[in-house]
């Protein structure tokens, strides 16, 4: 269920041979060697251009269309949905949607709107806070063929303390990863690549993904031979605002069946002294959960219906299930079903007779492509 997203932009790379050589990039967009002939100068796209970057000579390239494309960014009126990962009063990394001005460089947009005081300040959500340090400044962004998006940034990314160093990596890859061609991220500063984080020195060599998760709750008892990480969504809420999921990277059995186990998960709760609430019913049990062609049906005891309307399924229930769930790849929809119950409802009343996606929950639209 992928939409195609962002068209291709032709930008012409021009080098200059008097940069400096610690300057990598300029915009999204590949690097050039400083000393290539003429000839092999060619349109590239900035975001999906796969040339390896060459760190040892720290060249770079700039583009003219980059800077008109910035002059037409502040004549528009045009928004467009963004997904931030961004920090809650609890100190959890949460994906909030911002509308941002419409850009052509939209990767490196959503990491700026990241930095704290920068142009993300005025459209804060209420108790929620930026995750990079300010000043920070995103000097280029490169896409390889591998699906990894290389990141630089300018010194004052160094300043921030050893407890945010795994909320900035969480934010930070969980931003970028929301296109649908990119996998994972690697760091540099200044020209640099990065073998660890600056402050804690967090291993960052190889990389960073969605893998390696988000807000870790992971028990000293797991037996984690026999059991798979996965991200499930528990609602969370601040004083007088909307309730919000929190994604939470968590470990499951693989003794049984990885569905079954998936959703008891969610309905045993979260973490004790937690301040994520549990949207299921004590008494709810899942019978069964079988996948075909995308669609989960996932079938549960009556105790599921907790809902103001009888049969139905309250609101921060459904979206935990269904978040949870469509976050596994192969799950493209989720099908509620009850035992004993003919239809299923939502807690608006409304029958759920077609199976729920997560832009039914959430109202996004599918991932964009680079």
């Amino acid at each position: 269920m992928k939409t195609c997203g962002i068209k291709p932009l032709s930008i012409a790379v021009l080098l200059s041979t008097g940069l400096l050589s610690g300057c990598l990039f300029e915009g999204e967009q590949s690097l050039e060697e400083i000393d290539a002939p003429p000839e092999q100068e060619t349109a590239a796209n900035p975001e999906t251009n796969t040339e390896e970057p060459a760190p040892e000579k720290g060249s770079g390239g700039e583009s003219a269309e980059v800077e008109e494309g910035m002059e037409g960014e502040e004549a528009t009126t045009e928004t467009v949905a963004r997904e931030l990962f961004l920090i809650d009063s609890n100190g959890m990394v949460v994906p909030q949607t911002v509308e941002l001005p419409a850009s052509k460089e939209v990767a490196t947009q959503s990491l700026e709107y990241l930095v704290k005081g920068g142009p993300i300040s005025n459209l804060l959500p209420t108790g929620f806070e930026a995750v990079l340090p300010a000043g920070t400044q995103i000097l280029g962004m490169n896409l390889k063929d591998n699906g990894t998006m290389v990141v630089d940034v300018s010194n004052e990314f160094k300043n921030y303390q050893p407890s945010e160093e795994q909320k900035i990596l969480e934010a930070m890859t969980y931003t970028v990863t929301q296109f649908d061609n990119v996998d994972r991220m690697k760091l540099w500063i200044n020209g640099h690549e990065l073998k660890e984080m600056p402050v804690s020195g967090t291993p960052i060599s190889g990389g960073v993904s969605r893998s390696d998760g988000i807000n870790v709750q992971v028990g000293g008892n797991t037996d984690v031979v026999n059991s798979k990480a996965v991200t499930v969504y528990y609602p969370s809420q601040q004083s007088g605002q909307e309730v919000y999921q929190v994604p939470v990277t968590t470990r499951v059995s693989t003794e049984g069946e990885l569905y079954t186990s998936l959703v008891q998960t969610l309905l045993e709760g979260p973490e004790l002294g937690s301040s994520l609430q549990q949207p299921f019913n004590g008494e709810a049990e899942v019978t069964s959960a079988e996948l075909t062609d995308g669609v989960l049906s996932v079938t549960f005891s009556e105790g599921l219906l907790n809902g103001q309307e009888p049969n139905a399924v309250a609101e921060p229930a459904l979206a935990s299930l269904v978040m949870s769930l469509t976050n596994m790849k192969e799950v493209e929809a989720v099908e509620v079903k009850v035992e004993g119950v003919e239809q299923v409802l939502n807690e608006a009343g409304e029958p759920l007779a077609e199976p729920v996606t997560r832009s039914d929950i959430n109202g996004a639209s599918e991932p964009e492509s680079l």
